[in-house]
């Protein structure tokens, strides 16, 4: 048996590869959050009603959703380095669509592609990780790097947003166009190369595919259109959505390849990694969009002025990839997922008694509360997710958990708007009620993540 390890630090060529992946996932999580922030603008120009208004943030959302898993498996199949880059390209080509729209259909419909490009790039780009940096030291210090870079992208969206807004809404758009093209030829030249495989047959799912994809886009869906139609569609919607996820696992069952094998969700701490997921980001993005609208409809602060008040949950920027590898290395992934969540349940709870008129300063706790959460938490969740899967499935892994962040957003966001829309009009006794949800699903995050805490405190 070999005594050689790999290196515990990066060299010099592996950290242009991490910053290359980094790159694009700033550039997938900042798309999603400073969309926000522009939504009032490209209303007043487009001249779209709410409904349609909500279909630039929901579009993307489905598309993302629904195609994600199906991008793991492609990534495993085809490619991962020619995933990337590919779909890189088409997500600069249909994020210049967005921004030269002028009409409401063309945004959404380049807002899907966009995110359908998002679904197959993002796994790729995190499985490339996984299967290029040994496992031990080196992946975790560069999943941490991704996984903080990636936050800092989803937090400082808000402040991004605000900016570019205030000098055109298109910007939001246009800006990533320009960080693609940066990022296009670099991935070309960095990336490396895969040999070709011979020995195994590219067999596709697509049955499972079409299923799964389906039952996603529905169900996601039913989410964030709950607020806006009859209970009837609501539930009518559902039930296909649920079908079509029963006849999904069926041909899972029977497929001789199929597109997620089913057996991977007996890993206790891969489930465990996916439902802290789902209420890491669903508790961040309901409380984004109860914090802007108070911001912005009741307490009358601009575009940039929002921007900025939420600028300080950008510390995870700076913490994700400077003190979380060192609190996991001391301490372990649970106890800092963990110590992440009871940051995120501090934060909310102490913004539950809102005012009419509070002051920044009075709001400042729970965005760096925030801040500090997200760069405790969302790391070591990715690390779990992917920790001890076979290589061959790491582009699955990716996938799934990509999926359930995903998933959350659009949760999240949905049932906030649910709570707000009953309501005719905005008050301070609104804006508490729905704080509850951010801070229901942070409780929720705390308790999945415990018994993977109590385990280790066994086994050790």
């Amino acid at each position: 048996m070999s005594t050689t390890e790999a290196p515990a630090r990066l060299g010099a060529r592996a950290w242009a590869v991490l910053l290359v992946l980094c790159g694009a996932i700033f550039l997938e999580g900042i798309d999603v959050s400073m969309m926000g922030v522009a939504l009032p603008s490209i209303r007043a120009e487009l001249g779209l009603s709410t409904g349609e208004l909500q279909w630039v943030v929901s579009a993307y959302v489905l598309g993302y959703g629904g195609f994600v898993l199906l991008g793991g498996r492609a990534a495993d199949l085809l490619g991962r380095r020619r995933m990337f880059v590919g779909w890189l390209a088409v997500f600069l080509v249909f994020s210049g669509l967005g921004g030269l729209a002028n009409d409401g259909w063309v945004l959404i419909l380049a807002r899907f592609v966009t995110g359908i490009a998002a679904g197959f790039m993002t796994p790729a780009g995190l499985s490339i990780i996984t299967t290029s940096y040994p496992e031990g030291k080196q992946r975790n210090q560069a999943l941490l790097v991704y996984a903080g870079i990636a936050a800092a992208g989803f937090s400082l969206g808000m402040v991004v947003g605000g900016l570019l807004t205030a000098i055109d809404w298109r910007w939001v758009f246009f800006a990533p166009v320009v960080l693609s093209a940066v990022l296009l030829p670099a991935a070309l030249i960095l990336l490396p190369k895969e040999a070709p495989t011979t020995g195994e047959k590219k067999v596709f799912d697509l049955a499972g595919a079409f299923t799964l994809t389906g039952a996603m886009m529905l169900l996601v869906a039913t989410v964030v259109r709950a607020p806006d139609v009859p209970v009837l569609q609501t539930l009518l919607t559902l039930a296909a959505g649920l079908l079509l996820l029963t006849l999904f696992v069926a041909i899972e069952r029977r497929t001789p390849a199929p597109l997620i094998r089913l057996g991977i969700l007996r890993n206790a701490a891969l489930v465990r990694a996916n439902l802290g997921a789902v209420a890491l980001v669903g508790s961040f993005v309901g409380f984004q969009f109860v914090a802007v609208l108070y911001l912005q409809e009741l307490r009358h602060w601009s575009e940039l002025e929002t921007g900025l008040a939420l600028m300080v949950i950008g510390i995870d920027s700076v913490l994700a990839p400077t003190l979380t590898p060192w609190l996991v290395n001391r301490f372990g992934n649970a106890k800092v997922v963990l110590g992440g969540f009871a940051f995120a349940v501090a934060g909310y709870a102490l913004f539950l008694p809102l005012g009419a008129d509070w002051t920044y300063f009075a709001m400042l706790p729970t965005f760096l509360l925030l801040g500090l959460a997200f760069s405790l938490a969302y790391g070591p969740l990715t690390i779990a997710a992917t920790d001890g899967v076979a290589e061959a499935e790491q582009g699955l892994a990716s996938g799934v958990l990509t999926t359930s962040f995903q998933f959350g957003s659009a949760l999240g966001l949905a049932i906030v708007a649910a709570v707000l829309a009953a309501a005719d009009e905005l008050t301070v006794a609104d804006f508490r009620t729905a704080l509850v949800v951010p801070l229901a699903a942070a409780v929720l995050g705390l308790i999945a993540g415990a018994p993977g805490l109590v385990r280790r405190t066994v086994a050790a």
